[in-house]
């Protein structure tokens, strides 16, 4: 066996087994799927034994694999302790920020709110990541997350629950002059749904509330995107819920059955070592006065502060 080992593989060898293929792991690292195999069959000679092999589900580590793997985790872990504790000795108010956030306040609202912060802090760039996946802080794939529901469970985060998001039924005004307007809950039973799935978590009536338990006459358009999640309700095709702050931007858009409605809580978390950084620290704070600044358009729909006119 040859033990000069090149440790740059293992972040490749990491890659494949959380992606599950060559291809997913050359998509990650934006590298080609040959140089990935590549890499992979030289640690593989390099270590003297197979690493991986072929399951219905995908690429997994074999015997050899499992244990290269634990280590391989662990050197992972040390090289990003390294990378925050060098960040967080980072005081110079320049350089870049990254921050998470899902549709609806990653598109919408946090654009418009951070840029008296940027024109404050011209040399710090701003990277706004919108994705409905958690970004993991410990990787620093994010420096600040704005999440849904709770913090997460990962470990060393410092976490701070900012402001309480209302949803309730909207419909298009045209759809409710065809269809009439639901009187009570029941009514609902008589009408086309509009709903949207953001992987496993949907969290608004029709497809998994527990508040409302009348189904729609059918469920008629589903989608994973807010944006289309809405046009679809602009458009007529039926009930749907969505975020009061978000409603008030649709045009021709009714509430339905207002005493209804349901919260969400919104929090801001950071990596405990990231936190020290100046610059981040900075970004941090100003985001929870910013949203505390809006909460009732979060809450109820009213025009946010940062909105321009």
């Amino acid at each position: 066996m040859d033990t000069k080992i090149n440790w740059s593989d293992f972040p490749i060898f990491l890659a494949v087994i959380e992606q599950g293929s060559l291809s997913g792991a050359a998509r990650k690292l934006n590298i080609s799927q040959p140089t990935v195999g590549r890499r992979i069959s030289a640690l593989e000679e390099q270590i003297g034994s197979a690493l991986l092999h072929k399951t219905s589900s995908g690429l997994a580590p074999t015997e050899m694999g499992i244990l290269v793997l634990e280590h391989s985790r662990n050197m992972e872990r040390e090289a990003n302790a390294i990378r925050r504790s060098t960040l967080a000795k980072d005081q110079e108010l320049a350089g870049e920020v990254i921050i998470s956030a899902s549709q609806g306040i990653g598109d919408i609202w946090l654009p418009l709110a951070i840029r008296p912060f940027h024109q404050q802090y011209p040399e710090i760039n701003l990277v706004v990541d919108v994705n409905f996946q958690m970004a993991n802080l410990a990787k620093r794939e994010a420096d600040i997350a704005l999440r849904w529901r709770g913090p997460g469970n990962q470990n060393s985060l410092i976490g701070r629950k900012v402001v309480t998001t209302g949803y309730g039924l909207y419909a298009s005004t045209s759809y409710l002059d065809a269809n009439g307007r639901p009187k009570t809950e029941a009514d609902l039973a008589n009408h086309s749904a509009v709903a949207v799935k953001i992987g496993e978590n949907s969290p608004v009536w029709p497809t998994n509330l527990d508040d409302i338990s009348t189904p729609p006459r059918e469920l008629v358009f589903c989608s994973n995107s807010f944006l289309t999640h809405e046009t679809a309700i602009t458009s007529g095709y039926g009930i749907g819920s969505n975020a009061h702050a978000l409603a008030e931007r649709m045009q021709g858009v009714e509430r339905v059955l207002p005493e209804f409605e349901v919260v969400q809580d919104l929090w801001i978390v950071a990596h405990d070592d990231l936190s020290r950084n100046k610059r981040i620290r900075l970004v941090f704070d100003y985001l929870i006065e910013a949203l505390q600044k809006d909460q009732t358009y979060f809450r109820t729909g009213e025009k946010a502060s940062w909105v321009l006119d």
